[in-house]
């Protein structure tokens, strides 16, 4: 096996796979990258059997082959040496990597020995921007559980809603404290209506990375697998078998006090409280009078910060309890000049909006005061 690649090219194609390869694993071959050499191009797989990666990238190729080798010292060698062009060659499972007078020899591992990640054909793709897709993780992806054990909410939920004849993609992502909910048209159906997966953490995340560099994707479901395509790059992930809970219902149905506050000015008020937050305690109490809104932070092991900040509300005077992070997550997503706060009385959950528009809503339970 021998070829010769743009070093800046090859470093990009294996630093992609880096979030995926296993760290932990009783298999060690996880931990590596399985390389092909094909005519013109090299394709770089990376897999821990929940999520795979398969990338094409233009190659000068002398000798067709295959190998796996240590996705982490292979990112580190090509991170360090300099140079345009890097010329790799593998022989009994013995690889070296040359780039001007720098040369490295590693051993790596037999390409049969690599988990079999198909290039499934036949699979329907739907037409998507890449910007519909993001929106909706930034939106969401801070709200899902962090509990292993709870492997429904460990990820987000994308379901397929048909509104009239608008077809619409709505994501949800829940800890049990606070819920995120967010949606976008879309141009055809990908789910059907009433439809939903859930798309676990870790590949939420890669999801992401990838979006990040493309205007327009493409998304296919298939044997319970979401697929995201690009112009060079297939990721695979297997979706979670298990029922997402009832989220409806935790979605208030009586309308707190509304209070619109101007988002800039209130996130930096709560950034302020979240100085004197610590792991044991990170509560704000947000308590609003005419005019005014009062924001207090006490912790014992810390200190105390109090502000004020103006606003428009006539009501009667309201005090209601936060976490406060919870609070930042849900503000700080929104792109409107202004917010709208649901404040709900006693141990009801408050719901964070935007002023226009209902394609996003943040509920967080309360803390009490």
């Amino acid at each position: 096996m021998e070829f010769k690649i743009n070093r800046n090219t090859f470093l990009d194609g294996i630093q992609k796979t880096l979030g995926i390869v296993e760290k932990k694993t009783t298999l060690p071959i996880l931990n590596n990258v399985l390389l092909k050499a094909e005519q013109n191009k090299l394709k770089i797989i990376a897999t821990d059997r929940e999520i795979s990666l398969i990338s094409d990238y233009e190659a000068e190729v002398s000798e067709k082959g295959d190998i796996t080798i240590s996705a982490k010292k292979l990112y580190e060698m090509v991170r360090e040496i300099q140079g345009e062009i890097v010329h790799f060659t593998s022989s009994n499972n013995v690889v070296k990597i040359a780039c001007q007078r720098a040369i490295y020899k590693i051993p790596g591992l037999p390409a049969e020995d690599f988990p079999d990640v198909t290039d499934d054909k036949n699979v329907q793709f739907y037409n998507i921007k890449g910007a519909i897709i993001k929106d909706l993780i930034n939106k969401t992806a801070f709200a899902m559980a962090m509990d292993e054990m709870r492997k429904n909410l460990n990820g987000v939920l994308l379901e397929g809603i048909l509104d009239g004849s608008t077809h619409i993609l709505r994501m949800v992502a829940t800890d049990g404290h606070r819920l995120a909910l967010a949606k976008q048209v879309i141009s055809e159906p990908f789910l059907a209506a009433g439809k939903g997966i859930i798309i676990p953490r870790k590949a939420l995340m890669e999801i992401k990375k990838i979006i990040d560099e493309y205007e327009d994707v493409k998304i296919a479901l298939h044997k319970n697998t979401f697929v995201l395509k690009t112009d060079n790059t297939i990721l695979k992930v297997s979706l979670v078998d298990a029922e997402y809970p009832d989220y409806k219902r935790v979605i208030p149905l009586e309308k707190g006090i509304n209070i619109v506050l101007e988002k800039e000015s209130f996130l930096h008020a709560l950034r302020r409280m979240n100085v004197v937050s610590s792991e044991r305690y990170g509560g704000v109490i947000l308590s609003f009078s005419e005019g005014k809104l009062t924001l207090n932070s006490t912790n014992l092991d810390v200190g105390e910060a109090t502000e004020e900040i103006d606003i428009k509300y006539s009501g009667e005077d309201v005090d209601v309890g936060f976490n406060v992070n919870y609070l930042i997550d849900a503000v700080s997503v929104i792109n409107k000049d202004d917010i709208l706060l649901e404040a709900g009385s006693g141990i009801k959950p408050s719901v964070v909006r935007q002023t226009e528009g209902d394609d996003y809503l943040c509920i967080v339970m309360p803390l009490k005061i």
